[in-house]
């Protein structure tokens, strides 16, 4: 089983508290305080293994993580160690991946709305290949290009037409999405690339079809409509594409109810699809984010008040919510939790555990049995590595999370927490209004 088939990190253990990554997860919470992003590293490095293991027998592809589930320094030294590149979406992701001290040839650099200043930095630091997302960033780009006189390796993103079964938001390759150059433009822009962007090399195509994908036929289709798009593109304009980007997307398993396809599964039907089209063998580029990540991640809180309605839902309240996990709020995400210092007691009452928000939507879990929860009891909430922190916001001016990696019995903090200071120290009084 892989471990995006798993609720739980590979090493947690459940004695008389949770343990992770061999870290008493109260001790950690009395230590670091909460709400505590938890990042187990043996279950991160596991995943990326499992990822190579798969696609072992093909030769010709390149890993890159999608940095937008979680983009930190410590994260990417790991990452970087396991042999993975990075595909990025903002100047703050390319920074933080160079001051990591990767090498930024094995940088993407996507996004549908790329700036001035950000294709300059990535110029500037050496990313590898930018994925081109539309006219105006293809024409943006060459000229950048052209008044640094260097050439910029590219890849076009297509939007294949595939409405993949995931919620409407984390869909990406449906026609009528605001990714990509539609299929009847491509045409076009090579005909551009080829007789006018002289700074601009084209290499391959790119597609994202969505995240928490759990049918491996939308690879099929997509890797198909790729296949037979370079064949065409091979036929009319006499180009010979070398890279074909399939973007990432495979689901992970947040509740009892999912059931996603394992990595291995998903390598099968890639590299499969890409045997049947009896092709030269391109590059493959695969971008797993979530799949990685997700896992790997732990939220610890603390749980406060409670509130029995009349006749209704039992309400209890922690320390955190939708400004450290906006996922439920924003598309009812669905997670699993267990009480860490109660990990052998028995579930004996059905609660809502809601968030300290001043919002009636902030709401972390709806419904779910639990042993009898007290005040300062510790709320361990799984698979929580993916688009919490990434996402995170200072709603109702409340400090993000502190983060912290463990393994092998040791704990560090790789994300300080936000203080008070930290929450006004970009404010600035105009001087007529000072006292």
């Amino acid at each position: 089983m892989s471990i995006n088939q798993s609720i739980k990190p590979l090493t947690l253990e459940e004695k008389e508290h949770l343990f992770l990554g061999g870290c008493d997860l109260v001790d950690l919470a009395r230590k670091y305080g909460t709400p505590l992003y938890v990042i187990d590293e043996a279950s991160l490095r596991e995943i990326c293994k499992n990822y190579k293991s798969a696609f072992k027998n093909y030769k010709n592809i390149k890993m890159m993580y999608a940095s937008k589930a979680l983009c930190t320094s410590a994260l990417c030294r790991i990452l970087d160690e396991e042999g993975f590149g990075f595909d990025t979406v903002s100047a703050g992701e390319i920074y933080t991946v160079y001051k990591s001290n990767v090498d930024m040839s094995k940088v993407l650099f996507n996004g549908n709305n790329k700036s001035l200043k950000e294709i300059e930095l990535a110029i500037d630091l050496g990313v590898g290949r930018f994925s081109v997302d539309n006219f105006y960033e293809a024409n943006l780009l060459n000229k950048i290009a052209y008044e640094k006189n260097k050439t910029i390796d590219i890849l076009l993103r297509i939007t294949p037409g595939i409405e993949c079964h995931t919620h409407d938001y984390i869909q990406t390759g449906q026609t009528d999405s605001k990714f990509g150059f539609d299929l009847t433009q491509i045409d076009e822009i090579i005909g551009l690339i080829k007789n006018e962007y002289k700074n601009l090399n084209l290499k391959g195509l790119h597609a994202h079809i969505g995240s928490q994908i759990f049918e491996l036929k939308s690879y099929y289709d997509e890797i198909e409509i790729l296949i037979k798009e370079i064949k065409r593109i091979k036929e009319i304009h006499n180009i010979e594409l070398s890279e074909m980007n399939i973007g990432g997307g495979l689901g992970v398993k947040y509740t009892t109810n999912d059931n996603p396809p394992s990595i291995e599964e998903l390598a099968k039907s890639i590299t499969d699809s890409m045997q049947k089209y009896g092709i030269d063998v391109p590059t493959i580029y695969i971008e797993p984010g979530r799949s990685i990540i997700s896992t790997s991640g732990v939220t610890l809180y603390t749980v406060g008040s409670s509130k029995q309605v009349p006749n209704g839902r039992k309400y209890v309240a922690i320390d955190g919510g939708m400004a450290d996990n906006p996922r439920p709020s924003m598309y009812q995400a669905e997670y699993f939790a267990q009480v860490a210092n109660k990990p052998k007691h028995e579930n004996i009452e059905k609660v809502t555990i809601a968030g300290r928000f001043c919002e009636s939507g902030d709401i972390l879990i709806n419904e779910i049995e639990l042993p009898k929860l007290e005040t300062g009891d510790i709320l361990c909430v799984y698979n929580t590595g993916a688009y919490n922190y990434s996402m995170a916001s200072n709603y109702n001016k409340v400090e993000k999370p502190a983060m912290v990696l463990v393994n092998n019995s040791l704990s560090d903090i790789i994300v300080n927490r936000e203080t008070l200071d930290d929450l006004v120290s970009k404010d600035v009084i105009p001087d007529r209004l000072k006292k």
